[in-house]
C-alpha cells in the first residue's frame, strides 16, 4: 500500500467514524484535527480502534503520543511506519 493510498483510507476512515461533516477530499492534510476539526481525546480513542481494525497496527499504552495524531499526515507517517511489513511490501510488488 503505498503513501497516497494509506491517505486516502485514513481520510475514509476519520470522517466516518468520527462522524465528521466532511467529504474525506475535504479533510485538509496539513489542518489540525483537534483545532480545525473538533477531534478530542475520546475521538483519539476511535481512531486508534479504527488504525488497528483498518491497517493492522498496534498501538501499546505506551506509544501512544497526540503528536502522531495532530493531522491526517501526521497520522499517515505513523501508521506507514506500523503497518505489517507485507503490507508495504504490496507497493513495491504493484509497480513493477
Amino acid at each position: 500500500m503505498d503513501t497516497a493510498a494509506i491517505e486516502t483510507q485514513l481520510r475514509q476512515m476519520i470522517v466516518s467514524r468520527l462522524f465528521l461533516r466532511v467529504k474525506p477530499e475535504e479533510l485538509r492534510a496539513d489542518a489540525s484535527l483537534m483545532d480545525v476539526y473538533g477531534v478530542d481525546s475520546v475521538s483519539l480513542l476511535e481512531l486508534v480502534v479504527g488504525l488497528e481494525e483498518a491497517f493492522g497496527v498496534r498501538i501499546e499504552d505506551g506509544e501512544f503520543d497526540a503528536r502522531n495524531f495532530a493531522t491526517v499526515t501526521a497520522l499517515r507517517d505513523f501508521v506507514r511506519a506500523r503497518m505489517p511489513k507485507h503490507a508495504l511490501d504490496t507497493e513495491t510488488t504493484e509497480r513493477r
